[in-house]
């Protein structure tokens, strides 16, 4: 049972989550290959595809895309409605909050940055020069890197498991949502919902902090 009187862990997912696009589509946009990029992204998230297989592939489609590009799709910075707010929430609660991400550093960074966060991970992409190689440093954060990520940190901050909570939207978050003490669904895939606690379908993050407030009650 989750309660907010102790320290507790809240671990999200970025695209599609703290953030309302995903970052490898639209980087795919840059370069014209949006629509196959998608397609592969969707199936992926619908648990259709191996995750580091796919995210591999769609890597190599970006290669030469410059750095200078990266910027455009945080200008503004795409956090989804309520993301601020419930993290603030969190820390006044005296709660860790962290990121792991599939999609990349170069996002999570800033994302990290601009929410005041705990702690983030996410996959690192390759350069040379100022120019993506196409290619992913291994190892690849898929499902179960998630997982894992979300138990380290709660051994790191000596949080039990039963007071995690994981938030994703896809298939590579269900083995995260899976080990926390409370998995999460926000406006996700089926393949997410069918193995998640709760279900958000509303796009505002602060529904957590409402339905936590509810379970208090």
């Amino acid at each position: 049972m989750i309660t907010l009187q102790q320290p507790g862990l809240v671990v999200f997912d970025m695209d599609s989550t703290l953030i309302t696009i995903e970052c490898i589509d639209e980087l795919a946009d840059l370069v014209g290959k949006k629509a196959e990029v998608s397609a592969v992204t969707e199936a992926a998230m619908r648990g259709e595809l191996d995750f580091a297989e796919s995210l591999r592939a769609r890597v190599q489609l970006l290669a030469g895309v410059e750095r200078s590009k990266l910027a455009e799709l945080f200008q503004p910075l795409p956090l989804s409605v309520g993301a601020l707010q419930l993290i603030e929430w969190f820390h006044q609660h005296g709660w860790r909050a962290a990121l792991v991400s599939g999609g990349f550093t170069w996002f999570s960074e800033q994302v990290a940055q601009a929410l005041a966060l705990d702690a983030h991970h996410a996959n690192t992409l390759l350069w040379q020069g100022d120019k993506l190689t196409g290619e992913v440093a291994e190892p690849i954060v898929d499902a179960h890197y998630k997982a894992t990520y979300l138990q380290q940190l709660a051994e790191q901050w000596d949080i039990p498991l039963h007071n995690t909570i994981a938030v994703g939207d896809g298939a590579n978050d269900s083995a995260m949502l899976a080990v926390a003490g409370l998995g999460v669904a926000y406006c996700a895939k089926t393949a997410l919902r069918e193995v998640a606690d709760v279900c958000l379908d509303t796009p505002d993050l602060m529904q957590l902090a409402h339905h936590l407030q509810a379970l208090e009650k």
